[in-house]
């Protein structure tokens, strides 16, 4: 079933999924650049919360990676969030590696890059799916 302009309506507790799961990994995302400022600024105590809320922000993108799998198979939605969802998987990876090495050089530009595809990702799931493209309200 698809709506009038051809996108396909996904349930919508796999929408709902998908957007509470992005939408937790963006603002594990800020609060990572929040911590970043601060820790840079001399209160190097934030380096250990820095480390921590990074665990939890990639453990939330595993569940956005999940989600968006969902949206997909079964969801019959669109195909490219997974794909998005994978290479965010790989460029944090490489974030983390990067931090733990200490290459601030790399480290802080791949963190705003992730931060500016996190935030698009997540804006576009708000904004796709509306109340009446959200399928059948998760039936």
């Amino acid at each position: 079933m698809t709506s009038s302009n051809s996108v396909p309506r996904p349930r919508g507790w796999i929408v709902w999924s998908l957007r509470v799961a992005a939408t937790g990994h963006l603002a594990g995302v800020l609060v990572q650049a929040a911590l970043a400022g601060l820790f840079v600024t001399g209160d190097v105590d934030l380096l250990a919360w820095h480390r921590d809320n990074a665990g939890y922000t990639h453990a939330l993108l595993y569940l956005q990676l999940v989600a968006s799998v969902l949206l997909w198979r079964p969801g019959r939605g669109p195909g490219w969030p997974a794909l998005a969802g994978a290479g965010l998987v790989v460029l944090e990876t490489a974030q983390v590696g990067l931090g733990q090495a200490r290459i601030i050089a790399g480290h802080f530009p791949l963190g705003m890059a992730i931060f500016g595809l996190s935030a698009v990702f997540t804006a576009w799931t708000w904004r796709t799916f509306r109340r009446s493209d959200a399928g059948d309200g998760g039936a």
